[in-house]
């Protein structure tokens, strides 16, 4: 255990940020290991992954508690496609590139999304009409509760939009492990603006480098000026609540779902709320994409929810929608 753990490094905001000890898990059995000492000294343990989803408070009076474990390999091939697995602290991208390289499809679509392949089912990760659960098999969690690993199939894992049974209860399950199912034969999924018009064969590999593009030409590099990416999730609202925004904006972005309700940009209410580039203090709304809020140098979690807070009344009082971060306080 390190005293005085700087979690400045882990976590892409770059807020300062302690924690009283902490520790890098990069085997499998050091997890029971840590829920023991977090237990024996009365100390709170918090996981983290790659620091991409969180707005850390300046001090943690506990264990923070790194998830390292790597390993990546194709299980095996059967009738519905490859099975690939991927230990928790495996970096997402990464397996995403390590996929594309193997010649397989299914998440290509996921590239350069921040953070570790544990954390990717907890928020059901989704970018350019693909979710985690698509793709996903099962995984293997630790059960603080039971003291053991338990495999989760896809439909115990109760996703939903931005959302899963472990991000219910983030103190009692510890992801593991993921096993993906790659589909063969491979269908690009290219229902997304800027995927449909790739030149020549349309490749896994030619697909997950038009996404890196988009996403480099969008969104700021969280190593070059520190974000979360997307900070507000896509309100999902019922036609009644989206009718004043679509009778004053009949163009504005709103995608019908299956249960009747419009899901609206959450980009597209903040830039049209006046708050594209906008700076409170050390911190802001990216002058590149609105749905994106920066620290400019120096910015503490309580700068983040200043912020967060005044772009949510701001959206409500102009188009009475609520919005909500992706981003977990903690």
């Amino acid at each position: 255990m390190i005293p005085d753990f700087d979690l400045s490094a882990h976590n892409t905001l770059a807020l300062g940020a302690y924690s009283r000890l902490g520790v890098s898990i990069t085997e499998l059995g050091m997890v029971a290991d840590v829920l023991a000492a977090s237990a024996a000294q009365g100390l709170a343990l918090r996981i983290l992954g790659g620091g991409s989803n969180v707005v850390l408070a300046p001090e943690f009076d506990g264990i923070t508690a790194v998830m390292a474990i790597r390993g990546r390999r194709i299980v095996e091939t059967n009738a519905r496609g490859v099975l690939v697995e991927a230990a928790a602290g495996e970096t997402w991208h990464d397996l995403v590139a390590w996929t594309v390289g193997q010649g397989l499809g299914g998440i290509e679509n996921l590239a350069l999304i921040p953070g570790t392949v544990g954390a990717a089912p907890v928020q059901n990760i989704g970018a350019y009409g693909v979710e985690v659960a698509d793709v996903l098999e099962s995984l293997v969690a630790y059960d603080r509760v039971t003291g053991a690993a338990r495999t989760f199939l896809r439909e115990e894992c109760a996703f939903a939009y931005r959302d899963s049974l472990f991000k219910h209860e983030p103190d009692r399950y510890v992801v593991l492990s993921l096993r993906l199912l790659l589909p063969t034969p491979w269908v690009p999924n290219q229902n997304f603006a800027g995927l449909a018009d790739i030149a020549g064969d349309v490749t896994p590999h030619a697909l997950m480098d038009r996404v890196v593009a988009l996403r480099n030409s969008k969104l700021p590099d969280w190593r070059v000026t520190p974000n979360a990416g997307s900070f507000f999730q896509n309100p999902i609202v019922s036609a009644a609540e989206a009718e004043p925004v679509l009778a004053e904006f009949p163009a504005a972005p709103a995608f019908p779902q299956a249960d009747g309700r419009l899901k609206l940009s959450a980009g597209w209410l903040i830039e049209k709320s006046g708050l594209k580039g906008f700076r409170l203090g050390p911190v802001g709304m990216s002058e590149r994409h609105a749905l994106v809020l920066v620290n400019y140098g120096g910015a503490v979690a309580g700068d983040v929810r200043a912020l967060a807070e005044h772009v949510k009344q701001t959206v409500r009082e102009r188009f009475g929608v609520q919005l909500h971060e992706e981003p977990v306080f903690c």
